[in-house]
């Protein structure tokens, strides 16, 4: 085997992936010649210190600058790193557009500042906010004199129509609004029940009638009672001449009401006549 052919199947050797035969004469002439003994030697000392020793840390560019090389249409520009710069500090950034974010952020100079610097303006603010600044002098003054034009505050007051609306309303709604809806609507309730059970006819005045006709019955059962006392007597008897009263009014009205309808009956009966006679004298 030939130096130069040793050295193009040193990496074979030492991987182990030589045939039997080539493996024996590779190991031969690796005995026999100084030059590749020392090459082999040198190779395998080199193999131990790299594998003892620990991994170079990545650059943090190294991956942004292969990207930005190899598929440029990656990269963002400053701008749309600015637009989604608050989505990525709260964490609301998707997986794609989060790494190209971070691509940029570590090779742009103007840009990899940036999140540093807003996070830290935050932190301020926030402990600025908590601190309470004293009041400069002569600011309510001059606000005073830019809002109305008077440093000394002036009563301002509605006319007195308004006022005295306002305070009648103020008076009379909590008695109003509240008793009017519930006292009309008992009296519906109540017209409604008493027309379509106690009055005879479905009106108001058959409840008046059905009423009289009641107190007549309770004043003669009171009138019957023997152990009634004097002034319940009294009360009764009053009540009966009431009753009397209403019922010879109802009488004499139904009499007049009647005597007007024969009246107006009679008028057309007797013109007839007349104007047939008329007819018989033409």
């Amino acid at each position: 085997m030939l130096c130069h052919e040793f050295e193009d199947r040193l990496t074979d050797y030492l991987d182990g992936t030589l045939e039997v035969h080539v493996n024996r004469e590779f190991a031969e002439h690796a005995m026999r010649c100084p030059v590749c003994h020392d090459l082999l030697s040198e190779v395998k000392n080199t193999l131990l210190k790299c594998s003892a020793s620990e991994a170079p840390v990545p650059d943090a560019t190294l991956e942004a600058r292969i990207l930005l090389k190899t598929m440029p249409e990656t990269a963002i520009s400053c701008a749309d790193f600015e637009a989604h710069l608050t989505d990525y500090l709260d964490g609301f950034l998707l997986a794609p557009l989060y790494h190209r974010w971070e691509r940029h952020a570590a090779l742009c100079p103007s840009c990899s500042e940036l999140p540093g610097d807003v996070v830290r303006a935050i932190g301020a603010c926030y402990t600025y906010k908590q601190d309470e600044l004293p009041m400069p002098a002569g600011l309510e003054r001059r606000i005073l004199q830019s809002t109305i034009g008077n440093v000394l505050p002036q009563e301002v007051r509605a006319p007195f129509g308004a006022r005295l609306i306002e305070w009648l309303r103020g008076a009379l709604d909590p008695i109003v609004s509240p008793q009017l809806a519930s006292v009309a609507t008992m009296l519906l309730v109540s017209v409604f029940v008493l027309t379509n059970t106690v009055s005879t006819d479905g009106s108001v005045s058959g409840i008046y009638h059905a009423s009289l006709r009641l107190a007549e019955r309770t004043a003669g059962n009171a009138s019957k009672s023997s152990a009634l006392p004097d002034g319940m007597r009294k009360l009764a008897d009053s009540v009966n001449d009431l009753i009397d009263g209403g019922s010879e009014k109802g009488n004499e009205t139904n009499k007049n009401q009647n005597s007007s309808n024969q009246n107006g009956a009679a008028q057309p009966s007797q013109s007839k006549p007349k104007g047939g006679s008329e007819q018989k004298d033409r």
